[in-house]
């Protein structure tokens, strides 16, 4: 019994011996792939912790969010259309437009002038104005609107409505129109025309805006709105796209809801659809959505803002977190006449500039009423 109990027990051992002889490469194989396959995971980890590290620097840290202003700027700069030479202002130096001793400036404010360039019939007509300020001490961003049949003084020629100074010197005489007047410093404009300003807002998706019944009725029986298929809006809120939008920033005939008419009303149809389309931006929620459409925007926007003065203007509003904007009129109720004709310029809108320039540096400088009376004083010596 023994024998064969231990003759059994050696075949055994054999057979398993041989059995490990025969597949000596399938474990091998599976020795291996389990290595790899900690490694892989290991690896995955790593590249996770690393990335995580990495945003967490870029968000997190002002050094990393300032790279990421230079990357960003640097490719908005690139996209965007730039101002021709003749257009260069003798106040530059080194691109920045340096202040004169008869404008009211701040080092916290950034005041650019946005228009939009009316195109019709061969006119090269100024039909939207704004000073757009990013102030960097209150945290807010700021939007004046201009009224375009100011009657202003413009340098080299006789005084006329704010709007023909653009089609007699392009955009340096404006500027220079606007400082004269208005005694505030412009570091920089952006412009736009019309077709451009319909692709801004259908790339923002149609921004919402709300009308008034007589504004509905209006807008759908005449041609503000370019596309008969687009004379569809309703009273109460509607979802427009740039067509129908564009339309609406022009009309000027019928009282918006809130009852502003003529200038006055398109003046607030402007402000209304600009804060709009700065919501719907906005709303994305954060830099990595916000970019991209800001970037494709801006290539139908002509500018004379360069690289560094695009990195200043984002990290301006991404750190001081400005999500809100503020809106403010020039002139402002109470203090301006309009008559039918005034040197020879029919309808003109006469200011009283005192009373408008002390409102406006309140507004935009965020001063009180002495501060203001007190830089008005210095910028008029």
């Amino acid at each position: 019994m023994k024998d064969k109990y231990t003759e059994d027990l050696l075949k055994q051992q054999v057979l398993d011996i041989m059995d490990e002889d025969k597949n000596p490469r399938t474990d091998k194989k599976s020795k291996k792939g389990k290595k790899r396959k900690h490694r892989f995971i290991k690896g995955m980890g790593i590249t996770l912790l690393l990335m995580l590290a990495l945003l967490l620097f870029v968000v997190g840290t002002k050094p990393g969010r300032t790279l990421l202003y230079k990357i960003a700027s640097k490719f908005v700069y690139s996209n965007v259309q730039h101002n021709s030479p003749e257009d260069n202002d003798d106040k530059q130096v080194d691109g920045i437009r340096k202040p004169s001793d008869d404008v009211v400036s701040e080092d916290y404010v950034y005041n650019y002038l946005i228009f939009g360039i009316e195109e019709i019939g061969g006119a090269r007509n100024t039909d939207a104005m704004l000073i757009g300020s990013i102030n960097t001490k209150d945290g807010k961003l700021k939007l004046t609107s201009l009224l375009r049949d100011s009657y202003v003084d413009i340098p080299g020629y006789k005084a006329n409505k704010l709007n023909s100074a653009y089609s007699r010197g392009g955009v340096k005489l404006l500027i220079e129109t606007i400082e004269k007047n208005y005694k505030i410093h412009i570091d920089g404009y952006a412009s736009v025309n019309f077709d451009a300003f319909e692709k801004i807002v259908d790339l923002l998706g149609g921004v919402e805006i709300e009308l008034g019944k007589d504004e509905a009725n209006y807008l759908n029986r005449t041609n503000y709105i370019s596309k008969k298929s687009n004379r569809n809006v309703v009273p109460g809120l509607n979802k427009m796209n740039g067509n129908q939008v564009m339309g609406y920033v022009r009309v000027r005939k019928v009282k918006t809801l809130g009852g502003a008419n003529f200038d006055y009303g398109r003046v607030v149809r402007q402000q209304r659809a600009l804060g709009a389309m700065f919501n719907s931006l906005m709303s994305r929620g954060n830099i990595l959505k916000i970019i991209p459409i800001s970037t494709q925007a801006l290539s139908y926007v002509t500018t004379d803002l360069d690289q560094k003065q695009i990195e200043k203007m984002m990290k301006a509003v991404i750190e001081n977190k400005m999500t809100k904007l503020e809106t403010f009129r020039v002139p402002v109720d109470g203090a301006f006449e309009a008559p039918k004709k005034y040197n020879g310029i029919g309808y003109p809108i006469i200011i009283d500039w005192e009373t408008n320039r002390i409102e406006l540096y309140q507004f935009i400088f965020g001063y009180t009423k002495d501060e203001a009376i007190e830089a008005l004083a210095k910028a008029s010596k």
